[in-house]
């Protein structure tokens, strides 16, 4: 062998990976591929872990809200009972003072009952119809002296629980003709 044949053999040699590099990088790539196949699989675990325990985080919401309604009107309830006793009581009675007197007594316990739940009566007699808070069921001709739009009678009073209607009036509206 000739020097120039050694030294043109030495350079491609040096290029051509040898087969233990190559294993070796092969083996890399192997552990790197295991190794992120492990993660993402921990990372999956993670991921339905998570899901389940949101899922058991909503059905307990779902389990209190529905409770605390319950609570909720089981308290307003038993602010009602005592008043259902009362009207019983009062239609036992025959005499007509003795049932207006249990009625007027009845009528302030539910007057009570509803203050404690910050519950308030509006009446709207008189004053001008406001959408808001009532509900026109008639009208009738403008009387003498009273403007048009004027709340003229109440079927039934409005209630407001602190800011908000809880349920309008209905009332009768004066319009001209």
């Amino acid at each position: 062998m000739n020097e120039d044949t050694a030294t043109s053999a030495a350079p491609d040699a040096a290029f051509a990976p040898d087969a233990a590099s190559r294993n070796g990088g092969e083996e890399n790539l192997a552990a790197e591929l295991a190794a992120a196949r492990a993660e993402a699989k921990e990372n999956y675990d993670k991921f339905l872990y998570a899901m389940a325990d949101f899922e058991n985080y909503k059905k307990r919401i779902e389990r209190d809200l529905s409770r605390i309604a319950l609570d909720g009107r089981k308290a307003v309830l038993r602010k009602v009972l005592p008043v259902l006793d009362n009207l019983e009581r009062a239609l036992a009675f025959e005499d007509s003072d003795a049932v207006r007197g249990g009625l007027q007594a009845t009528l302030r316990m539910f007057e009570t009952a509803l203050a404690t739940e910050s519950v308030k009566a509006v009446s709207l007699k008189g004053r001008p119809f406001d959408p808001a808070l009532a509900e026109a069921i008639a009208t009738q001709p403008t009387p003498e002296g009273v403007a048009e739009d004027t709340v003229l009678e109440e079927a039934h009073k409005a209630y407001t629980i602190g800011d908000e209607v809880l349920r309008p009036a209905a009332v009768v509206v004066a319009k001209n003709p």
